[in-house]
């Protein structure tokens, strides 16, 4: 494959190289399944492109989307690249206050929304952001008037515009695409600030070459491949997904919606998807709970065939095959059992990508004991998302793979708090890493570490640490630790894993215990699966809010809070626990659109409860 001087350029060989093979599949407003070919595709995105000429954007000028996963995104986000312009992400989820700081930080002159709620934001906030020209509504149906001044245009109409200009340039799409480097500024993402005010991520051309190259040469995905893609496009793990198909031509189903995924995977029989590990959890606890729900003999069935695909799981990740009986008694209870669990993802699956949080080893054990393999990756916004990946060839089950071909790893010895030894700070260099934090030049060269040999690294805050086979494995955060009153460190994110593998209920936990003296819990249940729980306890009648408050829902958790000790060091138990009225959520701000926990909004918003836990608590940790 030839070199390509620009994210643009890859996109035009695409096109030229396979003009009739199907680029795209989506959903129409009846739910029907459409299709485009890559030659559609690129006749599309030139007419995007022609009205953001029209409108008169200059080279590396801003344009956002704001928008849910669809098609119309990517259409969107290639028509910008091809123009010259950046594509600035906005989470749909964010609010008007949010969208507002993002577009004015990052001086976008032209906005892409899906509907009229989101339009209705930027008009809320239209003072505030003196760099917006236009809002493009992708709406064609919405009847409602904007006013006269032409701030906000038709999606049909910036179309029309899009076609005059290159039918009067006839050379204009081409020359555009000639004229751009791979070192011009191709995507602006905010990261979704768990911690402070979110920062511009300056991602180049060159960076989502490197991410597609890199792909190709680890032969994850091929032409053939059918992608399911429903993961917010304003994330870099989505983009980068993007970025491989095109360079590698496979085609990508779109939908974005959530409550659809289950169904639209068994229309589409993809052989690849990447999700997050909260997905996967949801999963794990609903085919449990089903298993449980049938039949004692079902049941008994169910335990013995993911008994036996668990010793067939152990040969296969040393690299061997099950024989003889082993061999025999997996194929019977696979055709009986297993492949049921496989074909509620449409039965093609080959392999399922993992990445934005840790996944835990017994969520990974389970599929791959019912023939489906997770394999994880590691990366940040700002190193492009993917610098190391498994494998479906070469993977470690614990480890989030080894580097991409093009990263350097080196760690940095970060001295440890008081009581605490030092630990090992990820460094990453490559081409996949950002440019820099958009306007914030301090920022930026506190994120970078120089060595003496004047190479510059991102430092990633996570410690880790390789093995023996070049495997990475993650295993802290830099700043992530609870120091209690008695001045023992505990490391929280281990300890709310483990408390979701451990009961099939829970879906949120924050452990809480900083300069207090003995470690606390919040949590939250699943909805579905408390819902199938009450219902087996003779609860079926309560609402959610009613069940939370349950003595009978306490003690069921009481029980799993006490297994979870047993796995833990005196001074990191949970003493004192309370399960939250509602589920966290993106729209009441508790978590980031990618569904990590922000630690402080949700500590803020129940204080109430957490200093209820240590009124008068004496307890030595």
């Amino acid at each position: 494959m030839p070199t390509f001087s620009s994210f643009s350029s890859m996109f035009q060989h695409r096109i030229e190289t396979t003009p009739n093979n199907v680029a795209y599949r989506f959903p129409d407003a009846q739910d029907n399944w459409q299709q485009i070919t890559w030659k559609e595709t690129g006749d599309k995105v030139r007419e995007i492109s022609g009205g953001l000429c029209a409108l008169g954007l200059e080279p590396e000028e801003r344009c956002s989307i704001l928008s849910n996963t669809r098609v119309e995104w990517i259409l969107i986000d290639l028509g910008i690249i091809c123009a010259g312009g950046a594509t600035t992400t906005i989470y749909p989820s964010s609010s008007a206050e949010e969208c507002q700081y993002i577009i004015h930080d990052s001086g976008t002159v032209f906005a892409f929304v899906e509907d009229a709620s989101q339009v209705n934001k930027l008009l809320e906030q239209r003072e505030k952001m003196p760099h917006l020209k236009k809002v493009i509504n992708m709406d064609i149906h919405d009847s409602n008037s904007y006013g006269d001044d032409g701030f906000v245009i038709n999606m049909k109409e910036f179309v029309e515009m899009g076609i005059e200009w290159n039918a009067s340039n006839p050379d204009g799409f081409n020359e555009r695409i000639k004229n751009q480097k791979s070192t011009d500024l191709a995507t602006l993402i905010y990261t979704s600030g768990t911690t402070g005010t979110p920062k511009g991520v300056e991602l180049l051309h060159d960076c989502w070459l490197f991410e597609a190259e890199a792909i190709d040469r680890f032969k994850l995905i091929a032409p053939e491949d059918v992608h399911y893609l429903w993961l917010p496009l304003s994330h870099s793990f989505g983009k980068v997904l993007q970025a491989a198909c095109i360079r590698m031509g496979t085609q990508t189903a779109i939908d974005g919606r959530v409550d659809k995924l289950v169904e639209n995977l068994g229309i589409i029989k993809p052989t690849f998807m990447a999700a997050v590990p909260r997905v996967f959890e949801k999963v794990y606890n609903k085919i449990i709970a089903g298993a449980k729900a049938g039949s004692p003999l079902k049941y008994k069935l169910f335990k013995r065939a993911m008994a036996t695909g668990e010793q067939v799981s152990q040969l296969r990740q040393r690299g061997l095959e099950p024989a003889g009986w082993l061999a025999f008694k997996h194929s019977i209870l696979d055709r009986l059992v297993l492949s049921k669990i496989r074909d509620r993802f449409g039965g093609n699956i080959q392999f399922f990508i993992s990445g934005s949080a840790p996944l835990s080893a017994e969520i990974a054990n389970f599929f791959h004991a019912a023939g489906m393999l997770i394999i994880e990756g590691y990366g940040l916004t700002e190193s492009s998302a993917a610098s190391f990946v498994n494998t479906p060839t070469d993977y470690k089950f614990g480890t989030v793979g080894k580097p991409v071909p093009g990263v350097e790893i080196s760690f940095l010895d970060v001295p440890g708090e008081e009581g605490t030894e030092a630990k090992k700070e990820i460094l990453i260099h490559g081409r996949g890493v950002m440019r820099g934090y958009y306007n914030l030049p301090e920022a930026s060269a506190e994120v970078f570490h120089t060595d003496k040999d004047g190479k510059k690294w991102l430092r990633t805050g996570d410690a880790g640490e390789l093995d023996a086979d070049g495997f990475l494995k993650i295993t802290d955060r830099i700043k992530n630790l609870i120091k209690t009153s008695g001045g023992k460190y505990v490391a929280p994110q281990k300890i709310e894993g483990l408390i979701k593998t451990i009961s099939p209920l829970v879906s949120q936990a924050l452990v809480h215990g900083n300069k207090r003296n003995f470690c606390s819990m919040l949590l939250t249940v699943d909805p579905e699966a408390v819902q199938a729980w009450a219902d087996e306890a003779g609860l079926g009648g309560l609402s959610y809010e009613e069940l939370t408050k349950h003595e009978t829902l306490y003690n069921f958790i009481q029980g799993h809070i006490d297994e979870l000790n047993t796995q833990l060091m005196k001074y990191e138990t949970i003493k004192k626990f309370a399960i939250l009225p509602a589920d966290l959520s993106i729209e009441t701000g508790e978590l980031t659109p990618s569904q990590k926990m922000k630690r402080k909004v949700v500590e803020a918003k129940y204080i109430d409860i957490l200093d209820g836990f240590y009124e008068g608590a004496l307890q030595n940790v």
